[in-house]
């Protein structure tokens, strides 16, 4: 590959990291073609960007960067794919997938998440159970509605009771 070549594919990688602001390091050794193309489909249809590339352009992409990527310079062994996407926990739940865990790859090496969180190896199940950022703002939408619904919900049935009430007194002979 010439040099021009190595020079644009570290620009366009470098792009993309400012772009994402999550991404996961797996590891693709091992996979065929049709394990490939599966990959990519799943990863398109869960908006994840999938890029296959050389460790030493990625290596030298996260060097180029503002942020210290120096904890994930470690996991660039071996033939590797950048996931990026913009929720954090959706390449973890995708990799959790059966159809694409039974075929044991590809491995998860390493992930980072905006505001400098580095995660290693062995995270990938907390990875994919933690909730994303909308999840956890319709929770606390849910949470902050169940109230003001239970008083409005009493302020109705107690109304209909008061109206029976007030029926059966005004028709109760004196």
């Amino acid at each position: 590959m010439k040099k021009e070549a190595k020079d644009t594919i570290i620009v366009e990688l470098g792009q993309k990291l400012k772009e994402y602001p999550h991404f996961y390091l797996v590891d693709v050794t091992g996979m065929n073609a049709e394990d490939t193309s599966n990959l990519r489909r799943k990863c398109f249809k869960e908006q994840i960007k999938m890029v296959v590339v050389k460790n030493t352009l990625l290596h030298k992409a996260l060097e180029a960067t503002e942020t210290d990527f120096s904890e994930l310079y470690g996991a660039l062994k071996g033939n590797t794919a950048v996931l990026f996407c913009e929720t954090a926990n959706v390449p973890a739940k995708l990799l959790k997938d059966k159809e694409i865990a039974k075929a044991g790859v590809p491995s998860f090496k390493a992930a980072y998440a905006e505001e400098g969180i580095f995660v290693g190896a062995d995270k990938l199940d907390e990875l994919s159970s933690i909730k994303s950022k909308n999840e956890v703002i319709a929770d606390v939408v849910a949470l902050l509605q169940s109230p003001a619904k239970n008083v409005i919900s009493a302020l109705q049935s107690g109304a209909g009771t008061i109206h029976g009430v007030l029926k059966t007194l005004g028709e109760r002979p004196e």
